[in-house]
């Protein structure tokens, strides 16, 4: 489960039980740290804390505040500055400052559906947005309310923005890469940007894929896993994987599936032959990522090949062969941390 659905998890069912939740949010930040502008985390009505901020003592002093925000009942903002010995902690801002929203969040109508619609975009795998609407001023913060908003769809009735107020936001939005502050009248507006998951079709369902799947998952990505056997591809061998597929043969693999900029495919096939296929239909997709397990041998002969059916160089140098990074692991283990070092590395590189 990545960060995100954790997140959109708890507090639906927080709030579906009635209990209250603090939402952190870093609004922002001044000086290098682990973590970004809108990144969030849950304090639970119990104390118990979901997702991170960056941990350190900026962590824990959010967690600490934030359980003073859910007896008082009252958002606030908290300004968060390091000096002296502070700053030279581990993971900490170099002499730097953090703005952190404290959103204490009810368990009213308006927020448990609020908190539906989050899980409902974050399976909806599509970009959208988060608002949280702000009134008073820095010092005197108030929630007036939150939106998630995915572009071309409707905006529900019930929080405190207007579908006009929407309309007038959206010619900023293509300036918020992860989270902006907008202004609307006299409140402002905190819009953090949620990209949609990245997902992996892993083709081949062997020793190997197994842990490489359970880690891709683990780090975020949504794990998509193709054989032709359907011992092998099954949600009992990868219960973390979105979808299994069982396909006829590998030279009709790709029928049905919807390959875009965002998907990353992995060929880890249990044969030369149905790689040497597998890449070839990879190759006329839009993939943002393409890799194949190979020695150099293997590679070259493949490469040779699909060279000979007009397949050109500059397009098979863009493949990621030998898969992975190169840290010299040998078990399907340590295979596998390679090559889902080598997808986050990518992924990184595309946001």
């Amino acid at each position: 489960m990545n960060e995100n659905e954790l997140l959109a998890k708890t507090i639906k069912r927080e709030l579906n039980n009635r209990t209250p939740v603090v939402l952190i949010s870093i609004m922002n930040l001044q000086g290098s740290t682990p973590r970004h502008d809108g990144a969030k985390m849950i304090v639970g009505a119990e104390g118990k804390s979901y997702g991170t901020i960056g941990g350190s003592l900026i962590e824990a002093a959010a967690i600490v505040e934030a359980k003073k925000v859910l007896v008082a009942k009252k958002s606030r903002v908290m300004m968060f500055e390091l000096s002296g010995k502070d700053a030279t902690a581990p993971d900490m801002i170099c002499g730097g400052k953090a703005e952190i929203l404290l959103d204490y969040i009810e368990p009213s109508d308006a927020n448990r559906e609020f908190a539906g619609q989050w899980s409902g975009a974050v399976a909806s795998g599509k970009d959208f947005f988060i608002f949280t609407h702000l009134g008073g001023t820095a010092e005197n913060t108030r929630v007036l309310g939150h939106v998630i908003f995915i572009p071309d769809a409707d905006v529900s009735s019930s929080t405190s923005l207007t579908k006009d107020d929407i309309e007038r936001l959206k010619p900023e939005l293509h300036t918020v890469s992860a989270s902006s502050m907008l202004l609307l009248g006299d409140t402002r507006i905190l819009a953090d940007r949620v990209r949609k998951l990245k997902t992996v079709f892993f083709f081949g369902a062997g020793h190997v894929a197994v842990p490489t799947a359970q880690l891709a998952a683990s780090v975020g990505f949504r794990v998509v896993v193709l054989d032709d056997r359907a011992e092998f591809a099954c949600a009992r061998r990868f219960p973390e994987a979105y979808n299994t597929i069982v396909i006829k043969d590998y030279s009709r693999a790709f029928t049905g599936l919807d390959i875009d900029e965002d998907s990353f495919i992995v060929i880890i096939t249990r044969g030369h032959q149905y790689d040497r296929v597998v890449l070839k239909q990879s190759l006329n997709t839009s993939a943002g990522y393409i890799g194949m397990i190979s020695s150099k041998r293997k590679k070259a002969a493949i490469y040779e090949a699909l060279t000979a059916e007009g397949i050109s160089k500059e397009r098979l140098d863009w493949v990621h062969s030998p898969i992975g990074l190169d840290i010299g692991g040998e078990t399907p283990e340590e295979i596998g941390v390679s090559i889902v070092a080598e997808l986050i590395k990518v992924r990184s590189e595309q946001s």
